[in-house]
């Protein structure tokens, strides 16, 4: 009799809607546990059950901070939720005119984020009908920008705070979502975080919002970066736009274009064309000067920098063999040179030619027209790092270079003549930039080993990218000598790792993979007062985690960053004073909303786990 009376609701809900709509048994509790953020329950529906709850109504009401990825600074959610339709939203903007049209197309892409939350986005068969008896409210977004204009993120100006207020009124059917910021960048945050406080409500077909929420935050850290190697395989103009609209989902603040090296260059350049001409894979594999430009714009919006990469002296070589044919000479040294291993870190190498005046003039070009592309630029990446002294040293005009210089040969010596071409470059760099000096930011090198970076570089002009171990004792010598810095140390922030080996067998050389925990868990000041409980934590800029894409592509770029960018973005943005555990459940949730906004976001656990908070741990330590 029971088997017989399932299948009579069975079929009737198939006629009634034209295929089988089963009803949910289950409903989601929130309950707290001892020492641990509250967490959904669920249980199976009864007749003496009341007050029946989605998952998704849990999620975004249950714990300290509910939903939100990166947590807040600090926060206070109410544990009901409000029912309304996209076309119940509206908005007020009090800002200047410059913000006030930032403003607009960052509320469109809010919008545009509520939509994404309908299981019909993706197939483009979004139908929101409310269902009958459905009580909904009117949402009023106002955004209230109180500083100065500033259009574009700064590194020693820019504010990123906000507050967002949100109330619904007893007996009232408008929800007010308050937004303050003193500037564009910090109420672009809020109305992220709003956007997290939402989420889609399958029973009635609709929206719902938190009744209330009292946010105030701000980030721990001003560079919160993603760097993305598009040299060594191409990545796409749409590939890169979904990079940015998840940076912008998890709060980090630059793209690190590291855009040209020794194997491709794909920027396509007016004043130099052959560069592309020569350095790209095919003439679809290009970055157009008007690809540049919208994604520049695209990013800001997003409240995202896009940071230009133009790595040199070494890291050079596909696109700059048109020297000798154009009276120029040779521009670059050992470029394909084999044995590969004696010169440079992976096939092909390549380094300027030092010992060729002639790669000053180019290098000025490429940088004006960067600086008109990127622009306007707060720094600017040189790269700088596994320069080969065998490479040079290979070079019979570099060789008679330095003997008519009546310099020696020693690696010291030519550390002095890199260190030479850096600083002209620099001035190259600002003399492109109007006479505006900007800092210009270098990797970990031969040049910052210890007791050199106080003899080549000038900390007010340089800050450093550590991307060695968070063991390095050259990570305190750094900040005692007063540098800037920014980790990308490779034990924990590098992408790539963990994969096979792609020249030879094995696995590749910074193995093994670097899962969202370990992400997560890596501090840099922690880092850095374990080394020393002296520095200046100030000096600190933030961090960066790094895709080097020798084994990934357009098809493959989201699931490697995604969603260990996301304990990235927490790391640097809150910085938490715990490790991944307390973060797991909304960092599993966090994964499946950037799988709705379109962002193939690798998985991280079954389904059943997201269903079952609580319940796939393993210890309770």
């Amino acid at each position: 009799m029971w088997s017989l009376q399932v299948f009579t609701v069975f079929a009737f809900a198939y006629v009634a809607s034209g295929q089988f709509e089963l009803p949910n048994p289950w409903t989601w509790r929130c309950v707290p546990q001892e020492g641990k953020d509250s967490v959904c329950v669920k249980e199976l529906v009864t007749a003496t059950t009341s007050g029946t709850s989605s998952n998704a109504a849990c999620k975004i009401t249950c714990g300290k901070y509910g939903p939100l990825w990166p947590k807040p600074k600090s926060a206070k959610i109410g544990n009901e939720v409000q029912y309304f339709l996209p076309s119940a939203v509206s908005e007020n903007i009090v800002a200047s005119e410059a913000d006030k049209a930032l403003v607009v197309q960052a509320v469109e892409i809010f919008k545009d984020n509520l939509n994404a939350y309908h299981p019909g986005y993706k197939k483009r068969q979004v139908v929101w009908r409310s269902r009958d008896g459905a009580k909904f409210i009117e949402l009023r977004v106002s955004i209230e920008i109180e500083g100065p204009s500033q259009s574009h993120l700064t590194l020693d100006v820019s504010d990123e705070q906000y507050s967002l207020f949100v109330e619904t009124l007893p007996s009232s059917s408008i929800t007010n979502a308050t937004i303050r910021a003193k500037t564009f960048f910090g109420a672009r945050h809020g109305l992220e975080t709003l956007s997290q406080l939402i989420d889609y409500e399958e029973a009635e077909n609709s929206l719902m919002i938190v009744n209330s929420a009292d946010i105030a935050d701000q980030p721990s850290f001003t560079y919160r970066g993603l760097l993305l190697d598009t040299s060594r395989n191409y990545i796409s103009v749409d590939s890169i736009k979904r990079t940015l609209d998840a940076m912008a989902a998890n709060k980090l603040n630059t793209f690190h274009w590291h855009i040209t090296d020794s194997h491709s260059f794909p920027m396509v350049l007016k004043s130099l064309p052959k560069m592309a001409y020569y350095g790209s894979y095919s003439d679809r594999d290009l970055y157009q000067p008007e690809d540049i430009r919208n994604l520049v714009v695209y990013g800001r919006v997003r409240g995202v920098r896009v940071l230009p990469e133009f790595d040199a002296p070494a890291h050079v070589g596909s696109g700059w063999e048109w020297g000798p044919q154009e009276g120029l000479g040779e521009l670059t040294v050992c470029y394909k040179q084999e044995p590969w291993q004696e010169y440079c870190v992976e096939p092909p190498c390549g380094q300027l030619n030092i010992a060729n005046e002639n790669i000053y003039p180019v290098l000025g070009k490429i940088y004006k027209e960067m600086v008109e592309l990127f622009g306007p630029i707060d720094m600017f990446h040189f790269g700088g790092d596994e320069v080969n002294l065998n490479c040079w040293n290979s070079s019979e005009e570099i060789v008679n270079y330095m003997s008519s210089n009546r310099v020696d040969r020693s690696a010291d010596s030519f550390y002095g003549q890199w260190s030479i071409f850096q600083n002209r470059a620099y001035d190259l760099l600002t003399e492109a930039n109007n006479n505006l000096p900007v800092p210009g930011i270098l990797w970990t090198s031969h040049l910052t080993e210890k007791g050199r970076t106080t003899r080549f570089l000038d900390k007010n002009k340089y800050i450093i990218q550590i991307w060695s171990t968070g063991t390095d004792p050259l990570i305190k010598e750094l900040l005692e000598n007063k540098f800037r810095v920014i980790f990308s140390n490779y034990d924990a922030w590098y992408l790539d790792c963990g994969l096979g080996a792609w020249v030879g067998d094995g696995h590749n050389w910074c193995s093994p993979y670097k899962e969202w925990q370990a992400v997560y868990d890596n501090s840099p000041n922690k880092i850095a007062l374990n080394l020393s409980s002296t520095v200046d934590l100030s000096l600190i800029l933030g961090g960066e985690a790094a895709l080097w894409s020798e084994q990934v592509d357009s098809e493959s770029v989201d699931v490697r960053l995604w969603p260990r960018g996301s304990a990235l973005g927490e790391r640097l943005w809150s910085d938490p004073d715990h490790d991944w555990r307390d973060a797991e459940y909304r960092m599993v949730n966090h994964r499946q909303r950037l799988v709705k906004r379109g962002v193939q976001a690798d998985r991280l656990q079954p389904e059943w786990c997201h269903q079952n908070e609580g319940l796939c741990y393993i210890n309770k330590a």
